[in-house]
């Protein structure tokens, strides 16, 4: 096909310099994903090449040259998203993504939604009382709802914050860890940690928890409550039992907000024990005022490698190697189970609390609760807790 040229022109040299990035480098992301080639000419870009596609890379310049003339930072997710929206006929809604800033970090940084995945995410959350949101690592599903929990919180529209995950390990035996409640939970709690820091100050933060305005506890410290005037978050949910999760859900109260974030392809539950968060997804899929987001690799906002680790694990798990690796998402088949000690229907571990003030995880245990204090009950076939 005929070659043709198309011509962009420039207002200012430092235009151009953001436009190709730093060492070029968004150049070069650009005539990696088209047949083209790009020139610099005085104020003008010349994009050189077969029409279709010199068309196409005329409207991801028109875009990102209107992002910087709004004072935009584009990163390197930006552009690779650009190109992904681009390539599928969308580019110019990456320009309404940029218009709602929902929250400013401690830093003064805008928070806002980078994928239309996540910008669906916080419509639920700004409409809905109970929001799930599942999706691969590095979708913002927990950090957006943080965030949306601190906004309530000064907003004064609900009255505190309860923060809480169940505590399973990632497939590491952690042993014994020393020290009271909060030194125990801390481990798995430390990704919560990181997104109220951000949005308060650590310093803020820890005079919010002394006051009881910010609540961070394992989810078996949830039974027998009920949350009334609160933004409650349970993250890691796809870890909870089906029994849990029922629990967790009817703990909500008059004037409280739940959201549930997981990954139902890291499920580190037993052998054949089915996460709760599945189960809940199913069950309450006809609830209209339950809203459902589903986010994907295309949403993770993390490093750009992040996005091409997860397509390769699922490329796999697509051609049927692995045990148990169906894509995992809102409708999904399948999930994909770490083995553990334990048999199948064990619930997850949750930390014990010994007389020796240290919590034993050599075995899996479910804890509950016994006149309002919590126990541990070992679970079946898994030996004694160690006290």
């Amino acid at each position: 096909m005929p070659t043709v040229s198309r011509t962009l022109t420039l207002r200012t040299t430092s235009e151009g310099q953001r436009l190709f990035g730093p060492r070029d480098r968004f150049l070069k992301r650009i005539e990696a994903a088209y047949p083209v080639a790009i020139h610099s000419r005085g104020d003008e870009l010349v994009v050189v090449g077969e029409e279709a596609a010199a068309e196409a890379v005329m409207r991801l310049l028109d875009v990102l040259l209107k992002l910087i003339r709004r004072q935009e930072l584009i990163s390197d997710v930006d552009l690779d998203y650009a190109i992904r929206l681009n390539e599928e006929g969308d580019v110019y809604r990456l320009l309404d993504l940029y218009d709602d800033v929902v929250a400013r970090t401690v830093r003064g940084q805008p928070v806002r939604a980078k994928t239309l995945g996540q910008k669906r995410y916080l419509s639920l959350l700004k409409t809905r009382d109970v929001v799930f949101a599942v999706g691969p690592a590095g979708t913002g599903k927990t950090f957006l709802a943080v965030v949306f929990a601190v906004l309530a919180l000064k907003n004064q529209t609900v009255r505190r914050i309860v923060l809480t995950r169940p505590a399973v390990e990632a497939g590491e035996r952690l042993g014994f860890l020393p020290g009271d409640l909060q030194e125990k939970v801390d481990p798995y709690l430390r990704p919560l940690y990181d997104a109220l820091y951000e949005m308060m100050g650590a310093e803020q933060v820890a005079r919010s928890m002394e006051r009881g305005l910010i609540e961070i506890a394992p989810l078996a410290y949830m039974r027998g409550r009920t949350l009334d005037g609160a933004f409650i978050i349970l993250d890691e949910a796809q870890n909870t039992t089906p029994e849990q999760m029922k629990m967790f859900l009817t703990r909500l109260g008059e004037g409280s907000k739940m959201v549930i974030t997981g990954d139902l392809t890291q499920v580190d539950l037993p052998p054949g024990q089915k996460s709760g968060l599945r189960d809940a997804l199913e069950t309450l899929r006809g609830i209209e005022e339950i809203g459902m987001a589903e986010l994907t690799e295309t949403d993770v906002v993390r490093h750009p490698l992040v996005q091409k680790i997860i397509q390769a694990y699922e490329n796999r798990g697509a051609g049927g190697e692995g045990r148990g690796a169906a894509k995992g998402g809102i409708g999904g088949s399948g999930e994909r189970e770490r083995s553990g000690r334990g048999e199948p229907g064990d619930g997850p571990a949750e930390p014990g609390l010994g007389r020796s003030g240290e919590a034993a995880f050599d075995a899996p245990a479910t804890a509950g609760t016994d006149g309002g204090r919590p126990n541990v009950r070992s679970a079946k076939g898994a030996g004694r807790l160690r006290r």
